[in-house]
């Protein structure tokens, strides 16, 4: 630990850590099953575009988390939050009530924006209070914790919506984001002091955006996290159309969702457990030649079956790559958060939204490309793999602490 500052202990951190970042995936998970629902009552033009229910709440969360770091670094890490979760709401709400497409894609955008300061503030906040391959365990516990949320929220919307219809799962949202604001209001302390804080200037805030920006390990390893999390946006763009319609798995998909979700959870337990031993860097690099290797293999078996491999062989295949991508996101992340001597806000703000930035329209192309089968996807997951190891191998093994005005 960093501080004796009295933040809660490991396990409750961890979990509190774990629902704050889970808002983001819950508001993204639960709706993939009554997409089509949506794109029907609210006259879509094109069943693709009901995937911009997706792709709107990152559009809103790669803008939000331009300005909540800054912010934190200078205003401290609890008025943010509380402020993120109070839009995250009022968004729920807008797309709740919406009569119309619009609406609901402005709502949607609102979520994302106010999302944005518990996914920025998450990382500023393990920052705050661990470093090095802790930081990493830490992250891939959260991740562990996380992923029982896009376990659980395809079947959770679901449910909700056979018994009161697909606006209700915009009002599970509104609840969450109250029961965690009291959780984080009552026991996380503010682990920024007011004598670490930045001032709030465009001079400063240049210098320290010139820091980060111009550091090889945080700038290489988030932009390979854009690559990395633009495959996985793929995925999730079309998930529902690949096994809810294209595979004809209907109200069984959920279960399928949540057994591949699993794989992602598994591997961030094992990489807690590993990552001290051998380190970030040989587990990202293991884990990107798995995603790769497999991705190729899959490619051709769907190329050999025009497009629609049987559905025990993806879902083999799905699972090997969601280990190789459940290994990189905690690792990744950390390696780029790893040199924010100061700055944390700063620094999750950069890699947070240059990373959403650069998946937003990776992901969305590779959703509007489905074509009735798999192909696309697994062509994304290919060519992004291979063009994160490209910059992984760029990267190198720098690990330099940034400090104020370098």
């Amino acid at each position: 630990m960093k501080s004796a500052r009295p933040v809660p202990g490991l396990t409750e951190f961890v979990a509190l850590i774990a629902m704050l970042s889970s808002i983001i995936a819950l508001a993204t998970d639960a709706m993939l099953p009554v997409l089509s629902e949506i794109g029907q009552d609210l006259q879509v033009g094109h069943e693709n575009e009901a995937q911009l229910v997706i792709s709107m709440v990152f559009v809103g969360l790669a803008l939000g988390q331009l300005i909540m770091g800054p912010l934190s670094d200078s205003s401290g890490r609890k008025p943010l939050m509380y402020a993120g979760l109070a839009l995250f709401g009022f968004g729920s709400l807008l797309s709740m009530f919406g009569t119309d497409f619009q609406t609901m894609l402005a709502g949607r955008f609102l979520q994302g924006l106010g999302a944005a300061s518990p996914r920025i503030l998450t990382m500023a906040l393990v920052r705050d209070c661990y470093r090095g391959r802790e930081m990493a365990r830490i992250m891939s516990l959260t991740m562990l914790i996380f992923i029982i949320v896009p376990m659980l929220a395809p079947a959770l919307g679901q449910g909700i919506a056979w018994l009161a219809g697909w606006r209700a799962i915009f009002t599970s949202f509104v609840l969450l984001a109250v029961v965690i604001g009291l959780w984080f209001g009552m026991r996380m302390p503010e682990t920024l002091p007011a004598e670490k804080r930045t001032r709030l200037s465009l001079s400063e805030q240049i210098k320290a955006i010139k820091a980060v920006m111009s550091h090889r390990q945080t700038i290489g390893y988030t932009i390979v996290v854009g690559f990395v999390f633009g495959a996985f946006l793929g995925y999730l763009s079309s998930v529902q159309q690949i096994l809810q319609i294209q595979y004809e798995l209907g109200s069984q998909f959920p279960l399928y969702f949540a057994a591949l979700a699993g794989s992602i959870g598994a591997a961030s337990y094992l990489n807690s457990r590993l990552v001290i031993k051998f380190g970030m860097t040989y587990l990202s690099r293991l884990a990107i030649w798995l995603v790769i290797s497999f991705s190729a293999l899959l490619l051709l078996i769907a190329w050999l079956n025009n497009g629609h491999p049987p559905l025990w062989v993806l879902l083999i295949f799905l699972a090997i790559l969601f280990i190789g991508f459940g290994t990189l996101f905690g690792n990744l992340n950390a390696l780029a958060m790893e040199p924010m001597e100061r700055h944390a806000g700063l620094g999750a703000s950069i890699v947070g939204s240059i990373s959403t930035f650069m998946s937003i329209p990776l992901g969305t192309l590779i959703g509007q490309l489905y074509d009735g089968t798999v192909i696309p996807l697994v062509t994304g997951f290919l060519l992004l793999s291979l063009a994160g190891y490209g910059v992984m191998a760029w990267t190198g093994r720098r690990s330099t602490p940034i400090e104020s005005g370098t």
